[in-house]
């Protein structure tokens, strides 16, 4: 199932907030709709947001009336203003569309008309790069799983969140695919359910073991020895290994370390952050109460009360044993040994 697909020169999204129970796609005929889908979650996840902003771009060109290339590069511009200011959090985001930007910036051509292939061509690109990658990450990763693992996961990390395959879920897929025999068990992931209605349906359609619990029972289970390692995705990674994730990774890194159980995060290059040394310094998307509030559009807490609802954490890289990469393991001391990793990349 492609969360994001682009066929007969337009965009198509998979609206995950309506998963697993209907499968349903949204037809993106302009760049606000691609926006307002990366803002309600109908495309989520790091690899995913970045991919899809890259593409509401090239949708946005295509409304664009220009007499020259200035002014298509002015309006472009404000576009992608527009695109990124959705979600704060995930860096990919901001990547994708400077990484847009800076390619037509950069091009030679003036005709409009050949801008706007070099748009596509871009996207498809960054789109195609995306899930090479994360076979690579999974490949790496795998290494990390021991015969018959048993795997704690957060949020959604998988095929959806991504171009395709996956990044945590990408590194248990690889697993399964060497026959090690992994099985899963996937946190719900309140208060949007992304592990019970995102993970628990990808690990079914992909015939991997895999048991939904509640948040609070993670503590529980490890300390019945039923737990071999976590291993969860990121929005985005600082420079010093600090690692912003899904609400409630935070807890479970704290809890795993405490039973000495290995937690591990994998996540593209293009998901660290070399410009913010910490993860204090990392913008934390907080959104609507509603989501904590109700459910399925029932309420389930009383009116008037107040309600705070990050849509993020930040796990301390003391909590972290190993960053998994498409270029490799990154393990401590991060600081030195990311900078090492995306300077490598750079010169590849």
């Amino acid at each position: 199932m492609n969360a994001i697909v682009w066929e007969n020169n337009k965009l198509r999204l998979l609206d995950q907030t309506k998963l697993p129970g209907t499968i349903e796609y949204i037809d993106c005929n302009d760049y606000r709709t691609v926006g307002e889908a990366i803002k309600r979650l109908s495309v989520r996840g790091a690899p995913a947001i970045g991919a899809a902003a890259a593409y509401g771009l090239v949708v946005g060109a295509q409304q664009i009336e220009a007499s020259d290339r200035k002014n298509f590069l002015e309006k472009l511009e404000a576009i992608a203003g527009e695109l990124g200011a959705t979600r704060p959090t995930a860096v990919n985001l901001r990547w994708a569309l400077d990484r847009m930007m800076m390619r037509l910036t950069t091009a030679t051509e003036q005709n409009i008309v050949e801008l706007k292939k070099i748009m596509l061509e871009e996207a498809h690109a960054i789109y195609n790069e995306d899930v090479e990658s994360n076979r690579s990450m999974g490949e790496y990763g795998q290494e990390l799983l021991p015969e018959g693992a048993r795997v704690l996961t957060h949020c959604n990390a998988g095929a959806l969140a991504t171009a395709g395959y996956g990044t945590a879920l990408g590194v248990i897929r690889a697993a399964h695919e060497k026959g090690k025999k992994v099985s899963v068990y996937a946190d719900e992931t309140r208060p949007l359910l992304q592990g019970a209605r995102l993970t628990s349906w990808e690990m079914v359609q992909e015939g991997i073991p895999v048991t939904l619990i509640t948040d609070n029972m993670a503590g529980y289970l490890m300390s019945k020895k039923m737990i071999d390692c976590v291993v969860v995705g990121a929005d985005r990674i600082t420079a010093n290994g600090d690692v912003a994730n899904k609400i409630g990774t935070y807890g479970v890194a704290v809890l795993a370390n405490h039973h000495n159980i290995p937690f591990y995060v994998a996540a593209p290059l293009s998901t660290i952050d070399m410009t913010l040394s910490t993860g204090e310094k990392i913008p934390i998307e907080e959104r609507d109460p509603k989501e904590v509030t109700h459910h399925g559009g029932q309420p389930m807490a009383p009116d008037g009360v107040q309600v705070w609802n990050p849509a993020f954490d930040v796990t301390p890289n003391s909590l972290v044993q190993a960053i998994i990469t498409e270029k490799g393991v990154v393990l401590p001391p991060y600081t030195e040994n990311l900078a090492k990793i995306c300077n490598k990349k750079q010169e590849d």
